[in-house]
């Protein structure tokens, strides 16, 4: 497999019209596809939405792992992108390294951004908003022990946010009781009144940062890690040549269409309707 250097000095090899596939369980991933977008503006992009295999977070490892692994295998095949962004913290801080093993693209994972979160806050206490599978991952003890040994992390996980997540961006109005739910359960934890930064460990959840922020107050900062990663996007493919052959498009799993469902958020985010998977 070649390394992420090699990707990068072979980078004039590339097919200009071959597109960056950002990868995520659902329409989460359109907070990183829109940093991608003021980053490297002239790349074609498909999104992939397992909208089948929603919502990861309740799967096992074993699920995930498999179902993320096949179904990047398939799209590699059949749409040859130059760089595959998993734009998902669950499948990534699960199948990140396997998928790494197995495909001859560059691979760029999206994990919680506790590092940033660390050197932000100012009480020494964060709060981790991510799904039930997130939070449980030995990848995030280990950011943990990394970059946050000397605060207090704690975490919750807010499945209920990832479907309010799906139906804002239809246009379907957000149940302000899951919003409080999730605040109220980071702040009954010990010490959870001194938090003061909130990770977004959930490409979803940075959809309802204007609801998480009227439900947590005033002094809370929240971060997550799309910025970074588009910063990263934009490493990997430095000198290589863009050019848009088709539309940029969004794909869903399963046995229904779902481009009218998101119609107006796709196109928000330079996307038309490319049917299913």
């Amino acid at each position: 497999m070649p390394s992420e250097n090699s990707a990068v000095s072979t980078a004039l090899q590339v097919d200009p019209a071959a597109p960056i596939l950002v990868f995520d369980s659902g329409v989460g991933g359109l907070t990183v596809l829109a940093e991608l977008r003021k980053a490297l503006p002239q790349a074609p992009v498909i999104y992939a939405a397992d909208t089948a295999g929603l919502p990861y977070g309740t799967k096992t490892e074993a699920q995930v792992a498999a179902r993320v692994a096949g179904l990047l295998g398939r799209m590699t095949e059949r749409f040859s992108p130059r760089l595959v962004c998993i734009a998902c913290n669950t499948a990534s801080t699960i199948a990140l390294g396997m998928v790494r093993e197995v495909l001859e693209v560059p691979i760029v994972g999206t994990v919680p951004a506790i590092k940033p979160a660390a050197a932000m806050t100012r009480t020494g206490t964060i709060g981790l908003l991510g799904t039930q599978a997130t939070i449980r991952q030995a990848y995030v003890d280990r950011l943990e022990q990394e970059f946050a040994a000397d605060k207090r992390l704690l975490r919750h996980g807010a499945p209920e946010l990832v479907e309010a997540a799906e139906a804002k961006l239809r246009g379907e109005p957000v149940n302000p009781a899951v919003i409080r739910r999730a605040a109220e359960a980071l702040r009954s934890m010990p010490g959870g009144t001194e938090i003061d930064t909130v990770v977004l460990a959930c490409t979803h959840f940075p959809l309802l940062e204007e609801e998480l922020a009227d439900a947590f107050g005033p002094g809370v900062a929240f971060v997550h890690g799309a910025q970074g990663i588009a910063r990263q996007i934009t490493r990997l493919t430095d000198g290589q040549d863009f050019a848009r052959a088709v539309p940029d498009r969004a794909l869903f799993t399963g046995t229904r269409d779902l481009t009218s469902s998101y119609a107006i958020a796709l196109a928000r985010y330079g996307l038309e309707g490319g049917g299913l998977l």
